[in-house]
């Protein structure tokens, strides 16, 4: 689910959301994504250049299940 904080009308709260950056990140603005797991229920994940955009918002289990096919797809790539 994408939802655009700044149009949505039923828009999750993230005002409280822990967001996180890789530490892989070397912070020179380049391509990050920042990722927060603190909100009960979802796993958000946005754009670093454009905090205030939307979010793309997962269950825990898509979450997850999305970072299983991210890893298996990048070790078919090696």
């Amino acid at each position: 689910m994408v939802v655009d904080m700044r149009t949505s009308d039923h828009p999750i709260d993230l005002s409280r959301a822990d967001w996180r950056k890789s530490t892989y990140s070397n912070g020179n603005g380049g391509a990050c994504v920042e990722v927060a797991r603190n909100i009960p229920g979802v796993v958000a994940v946005r754009d670093s250049k454009d905090p205030s955009g939307p979010a793309l918002v997962f269950s825990p289990g898509d979450w997850k299940a999305f970072l299983a096919r991210v890893r298996a797809e990048g070790a078919a790539l090696r």
